[in-house]
């Protein structure tokens, strides 16, 4: 199970990384100076919400709960994650539009990234019944 962990972790701290180098990218193209400490804070922030996401697959994993009760914590979990530390880190202002903007984004990228996994998911379950059925 430790080792799961820690799997997960890395996984991430992958995604948390690989997000951090697209947006500093972003940032050496288009010449815009920021200090260290600003980029650090921003990495740092972003390799806690890697983890999180990696970690929190688990919930996926419980049998006991329904496709749609796993679905609903792990909503509520992630967007609460997600403001707790884009609130303060400045990823969005404290303002009630733009919190209200960032709510409606988020869902909109986690109905995707939901959606595509459904759709993925679903695929490798037809692949599966129908090798099974060719074996008989």
């Amino acid at each position: 199970m430790m080792i799961e962990i820690l799997k997960r972790g890395m996984i991430g701290v992958a995604f948390g990384g690989i997000y951090t180098f697209v947006a500093l990218t972003i940032i050496k193209f288009n010449h815009i100076e920021v200090s260290i400490s600003e980029v650090w804070t921003h990495m740092l922030a972003s390799l806690i919400l890697g983890i999180y996401f990696g970690l929190s697959s688990f919930i996926y994993e419980n049998d006991r709960w329904s496709p749609l009760k796993k679905t609903v914590i792990h909503f509520s979990l992630s967007i609460i994650v997600f403001f707790l530390i884009a609130i303060p880190i400045g990823w969005i202002p404290f303002q009630i539009l733009s919190i209200l903007l960032g709510i409606l984004l988020f869902i909109i990228m986690y109905s995707l990234y939901w959606t595509g996994y459904y759709l993925y998911f679903k695929k490798m379950e037809n692949d599966l019944n129908e090798q099974l059925q060719r074996k008989d």
